[in-house]
């Protein structure tokens, strides 16, 4: 029986890793530390990033804080709601009226946000003590046009995306 903690060599004539599967196995690694540290803060992952974008951004709206999570609009509300009950976040009426509302940090949630941000820092410099700083910022930038060749242009994506479909029954 083999230890999960001990990597299994590949075989030698085995192609290597794909770059998408690297960057998911990262990206599930990266979840895993940050659930953990998050929760010692009260804190998901998710409200975590609803709380970030509040920083960077003057009231974003619920439909681009649920884009921003990867999470449905009914929950990013289900997440507002219960971020405003613990004082994290407080909404008030948009100045033009109607039923909008301005979604804004308090000073707790500034507070919870940057003791967060820390337990990140820490995450992150485990996971980059080994690269220096010039290739931090070409992986930084590499991964930035990543994300934005796969978001911009979705129509060439479209084809793979799309279900294909079956080929036509040789039958009558």
């Amino acid at each position: 029986m083999t230890d999960p903690g001990v990597p299994v060599a590949a075989a030698p004539d085995a192609p290597p890793p794909r770059v998408s599967y690297l960057v998911f196995r990262l990206e599930r690694r990266i979840r895993a530390c940050l659930d953990e540290a998050l929760a010692r803060h009260g804190v998901t992952t998710t409200e975590y990033m609803a709380l970030s974008e509040l920083r960077l951004r003057d009231a974003p709206s619920s439909a681009d804080l649920a884009r921003i999570a990867f999470v449905t609009p009914q929950a990013m509300n289900l997440v507002i709601r219960d971020l405003e009950q613990r004082g994290l976040i407080r909404r008030d009426p948009h100045p033009r009226g109607g039923r909008a509302l301005r979604t804004r940090l308090t000073p707790k949630g500034l507070s919870t946000l940057r003791r967060c941000d820390r337990s990140l820092d820490s995450i992150e410099a485990v996971m980059l003590a080994e690269i220096d700083d010039p290739d931090r910022t070409t992986l930084a930038e590499t991964l930035k046009l990543c994300a934005q060749a796969l978001h911009s242009d979705t129509r060439a994506l479209a084809p793979v995306l799309r279900p294909q479909k079956p080929p036509p029954s040789p039958w009558p």
